[in-house]
Formats: structure tokens, sequence, C-alpha cells
């Protein structure tokens, strides 16, 4: 994932930072507790693709 692009990326539904997951290729949203995929390297930014992050996750 370009660094650059990742920059520019946002939570759709909480317009907060996006992190990169190298191991998983997601997207994860702390603020909404949900994890994006990036498939062939482009990031599916839909709410109904996302799957919520347990709090194991979320390191709480």
């Amino acid at each position: 994932m370009d660094t650059r692009l990742l920059e520019l990326l946002v939570c759709p539904v909480t317009k907060g930072p996006l992190e990169y997951n190298r191991e998983t290729q997601e997207l994860t949203s702390r603020s909404a507790r949900l994890a994006y995929p990036v498939r062939d390297g482009i990031p599916i930014l839909l709410e109904n693709e996302a799957r919520t992050l347990t709090d194991e996750e979320l390191g709480l």
C-alpha cells in the first residue's frame, strides 16, 4: 500500500484515519471498529464490505 495514498484515504463512516495491516490486507478504522478489505491492491471502502473488529484486535 502506497503511504501517500494511505494519507489521503479516510474511513467513509467516521472520516477518521485508516491504518494498513499487511498481514490481513485490510485498512482498519479504530474509531468505527471496522476493517476494510484491500483486494488486488484496491481498497474497498464500503461499509457493507467491512468486517467488525473485535476488542482483542483493538487491544482492549
